[in-house]
Formats: structure tokens, sequence, C-alpha cells
């Protein structure tokens, strides 16, 4: 009995020993308590829920549902990946996944085609051509299925592919492609604008996207450059330190570019440029959207801040956060936020909110109370809290109603595929035109197709109409009413006169696209960006471009 006595004793001690303890560590154990708690709650809700639900239920795809909501509470970038998607996280990464070099995609009628062979890949190589319908895949047929096709096109590098395609005037063709390792390059285009300014077209920050811009740079000078654009619009960002070593083009040696802070001391770091700087007096302007972010936001932010280049477009995306690819069990992976990045001024471009954007992406209006004024070297001010702000704001022209709707039905891709005439052509974009009596052909070939469209006063009218109707005013306005439908309709061929020329530079886009690929498009582009129009103008008026860089 006084064993038990003692037992009993010591127990309670113990007891007492771990309590007081636990209470001076209260404030720390009280967060993993909770972890625990709640992952226990998860375990037993989620198992007695797979056991219990009246329903066949997918545990991966409900455990999936989960986490995603879990992580979406966060920020847009903190995400989960599956095993089964950890292949196009090394895509994004690297750039580099085993296919046949093409950009494929479901077009009219649902038909899986090719879209543009990526110049000096497999497809291109293979004869495979903008416009070809993907009918089957070794044997298997894929026609009208997208996502079966994209299975099938990426693969081993090594492995060979029999195509069975249709080909415009063609007919069926079976074509033998071999699959290879497609290392995308972060600089698709360069070229010069004019005789004397050059460009350098950067979609991405993966590995050795320095290399080529210092690459493309110095043969751009040989060309007769004297000036030059680096056009970072739509490029989404990427690897941290390829921003730096792209600043590190135009600035010289030992300068900060970035600082990042975290929660945990070691994620607190500065970055500054190593090397020489390779050219940094060349005049330059870069241009930014509002798809251009994170790397892409360094890059613009560190020549803002430095006075080092003009920024011409529109504000930028506004993501000033870091992420770093986490293991996880299973061969999952997690992409989690674990610092926020400051310019050399000492900003941070991050958006303060994550939500409140407009629908082209872009920040919606922050209020002027919530911002944080900053200078650059030479005194000019800049603000945070919402991406990178242009020294030359250019408000991009709404295209017409009937522009969008012939692209958005794919009708000048059709027309290009269906085209029986001799495509103008030439070695550069410039060197191609096209005659009225194509836009006439095309006008005709039209006349078959199904269009609709509707502008944005006809909506208005359309919703005039809607509430009256709600509130049982109609016979009241009803003759009014019809004379606003009547005055806003359609009329084709008065439509496609006015935006004839708008719709002629599609029409040349898509020549030139199955000419001269990619390159083709970009080079077409240049006659109607008025970006790039400001980036030539401001260039070649060195008065100007020093005066806003010095802040007058």
């Amino acid at each position: 009995m006084r064993k038990l006595k003692i037992k009993k004793i010591r127990i309670a001690l113990l007891g007492l020993s771990a309590f007081l303890l636990w209470s001076f560590t209260a404030p720390q154990n009280d967060k993993y308590f909770e972890i625990l708690k709640n992952l226990d709650i998860f375990a037993t809700m989620y198992k007695e829920v797979n056991a219990n639900y009246v329903d066949d239920i997918n545990p991966n795809i409900i455990m999936e549902v989960g986490i995603d909501a879990m992580l979406s509470t966060l920020d847009p970038y903190t995400v989960y990946y599956p095993e089964d998607q950890i292949e196009d996280v090394r895509t994004e990464n690297t750039g580099q996944y085993g296919g046949i070099g093409a950009v494929v995609g479901e077009k009219y009628d649902k038909r899986v085609m090719i879209v543009m062979p990526n110049e000096g890949f497999a497809a291109e190589k293979a004869g495979l051509k903008r416009g070809d319908e993907i009918i089957s895949i070794n044997g298997i047929d894929v026609r009208q299925d997208y996502d079966k096709a994209s299975l099938y096109l990426r693969g081993q590098a090594s492995s060979k592919l029999t195509l069975k395609v249709e080909r415009p005037g063609e007919g069926e063709l079976d074509i033998e492609v071999e699959l290879e390792t497609i290392d995308l390059p972060n600089v698709p285009y360069y070229g010069m604008v004019n005789e004397n300014v050059g460009l350098i077209k950067l979609t991405g920050f993966t590995e050795n996207a320095s290399k080529e811009v210092k690459s493309a740079l110095r043969k751009l000078k040989k060309d007769g450059a004297e000036k030059v654009i680096l056009d970072l619009r739509g490029n989404g960002g990427g690897l941290l330190n390829e921003a730096v070593n792209i600043s590190n083009i135009f600035i010289e040696k030992g300068q900060l570019v970035v600082t990042t802070k975290g929660k945990l001391k070691e994620m607190n770091a500065t970055y500054k440029t190593l090397n020489t700087g390779t050219d940094l007096d060349i005049p330059l302007a870069v241009l930014i959207n509002s798809s251009s972010a994170s790397a892409s936001e360094i890059v613009a932010g560190t020549m803002q801040d430095y006075d080092r280049g003009v920024i011409i477009g529109r504000k930028s995306f506004g993501k000033g956060l870091v992420q770093r690819t986490m293991p996880l069990s299973y061969n999952s992976q997690m992409k989690v936020t674990i610092a926020k990045y400051y310019t050399p001024s000492g900003r941070c471009i991050q958006a303060i909110d994550y939500s409140n954007r407009n629908e082209d992406g872009s920040v919606g209006k922050i209020a002027d109370s919530l911002q944080t004024a900053f200078q650059t070297n030479n005194g000019r001010v800049v603000f945070d809290g919402g991406g990178v702000d242009p020294d030359y704001t250019i408000n991009t022209k709404k295209l017409s109603p009937i522009t969008v709707s012939l692209l958005k039905a794919d009708l000048f891709f059709r027309f290009g595929n269906e085209y029986t005439g001799e495509m103008p052509s030439g070695e550069v974009a410039s060197e191609v035109s096209i005659s009225d009596e194509v836009l006439n052909q095309f006008k005709s070939w039209l006349a078959d197709q199904e269009l609709d469209y509707t502008s944005d006063i006809q909506e208005e009218v359309a919703k005039l109409r809607e509430v009256a109707v709600a509130l049982g005013e109609l016979d009241k306005i009803q003759s009014q009413v019809e004379s606003l439908e009547s005055a806003v309709a359609n009329n084709l061929d008065v439509d496609l006169e006015n935006s004839k020329e708008e719709i002629r530079h599609f029409i040349k886009e898509e020549f030139v696209a199955r000419a001269l690929l990619e390159r083709g498009i970009i080079e077409a582009s240049f006659e109607v960006d008025e970006d790039v129009k400001k980036a030539i103008e401001v260039l070649s008026n060195p008065e100007e471009y020093t005066q806003v860089l010095g802040g007058n």
C-alpha cells in the first residue's frame, strides 16, 4: 500500500512538473498544440467522410480541394503540387520538357491543331506547319480531343511519334517526329526596329536568361544598335538570381539590386551585382504591362531606381513576394512564400490587396494614404504597394467589336488555313503587305462564316430593355428602346470598312506567322505597337531622355 502511495505521489509530482514547464512555455506550445489538435480533427473528419459519405469519394481529389482551399487564404502564390503535376513544375522552373517543340491548341470546331512550330525544334524540322490538324498519334485517334493529344505529345526524349495530320490543300499526311528535350529560350526574339534602335524580347527568367540577353545585346550592337528596348511585357518572372544578373548587364558591379525579408532570419538577404556591367551607357527603354511580374518587376524597378532607363507601358502586376519549392511526402511539393522583396530604393511593389484587380489583371486603384514615397538616385519620387509605375503610361487602343469577335472565333486563323491564293512573302515582316484585293477576299470569305458580335453600346441598350422589363415599365419606353436598338444595330459591311486597317493587320500577322513563325508575329506587331513607337521616340530624343531620368 505504501509503495502504491509513493507511486501516486511521484506521478502527481511529474504531472505538476509538466504543468509548470508547460506554463512557462505556453505561448509557444499553444501554437503547436493547436496545430496537432487541428491535424487530428482533420484526419478524423477525412477518415469519417470517406467511410460514411453516401456516394463514393475520390480521396485524392477531396484532399487536394481541401489543401487548395486552405492555401488560398494566404496568397495566390503559395500552392500545392501533387505528384502528377511535378513535371509541369519542372517545366515552369527550367523551361525544359520532352516534346515536339510546337504550340498545340484547340482551335475552331474543337480541332487539335499545330498553332506554332518553335523555330529550330523537332516539329519544324519534321515539316509540321501552322494549321495542321492532328488526327492521330502512333495510330491513336486524338481528333477533337486536346487533352489526349497533349498527353501523347510529351514523353521521353529520343523516342519517335508518327503523327497523321490533315493539311489544307494536301489532305492527310503521315509525319514522323522525334521527341526531344525542349529548352525554351528566354529571348525568343531580338532585332533592329529602326536603323539604330534594337529590341530584346525577354519572356522568361529560367537558367541562362542573363546570358541570352547579354548575347542578344552584343549582336544588336554589332548590327548598329546605339539604343536598346528591353521588352518585359507578359513576362511573369522566374529565377531571382537571373533578375540580378540581367540588371547587372546595365549597371556596374557591387550595386544593390534586391533585398529579401522574411519571418525567418535565414530568409533575409541582399543581392548585389557581381560582375562588370556589359554596357553602362547605352540608352535604355524597358517595356512593362500588367502581366510583367516578379523578376520582371525587379529588373524594371532596379532600372528605375538607378535612373538607368525609362520605363514605358502600363503599371506592372505587383508581385513582390519570393517563393521557395519545398519537397513533401509521396513526391508531392509545395511552393510557399518565404519573403517579400524590396527594390534598391527600399520599396516593396507587392500589391496591397491580392484580390483588388482589374479585368486585365492590373492592380486596382490604391489610396494615396496607403502608399509610401521613395526616391530614385536622382531624386525622382516612386511609390510602393502596387507594381512599378511607368515613366510614360501608354493607354492601349481598344479594338473594335467586330475585330474582337473575329479573333475570338479564330476566323483569321481559319482564313489562313483556307486561303487558296499565293500568300504575300518576305524575309522580314516589314516586307509583307496585305493588298485591298486580299482584304476583299477576306470579306467575301467571311460572308459564309458564322459571326456574332456585340458592341459596348449594344450591351448597354440590352441592359436598358432588361431593366425596363423587370420593372414592368417597358410599355412606356418601348418605341424609344426599339429606336435605340435600330440605331446601334450591326451593319457588317459598314463595320468591316470602318475596321479595315485593324483587320488588314491581323491578316498580315496570320500570313507572316505561317512563313516566319513567332519572329514574324513579333516583327509585324511593331507597326501597331504604341509602346515600341513611344520607346523609339524617347530614345531618339536625347534631351527628353536625359530630362526624364534627371527628374526635371
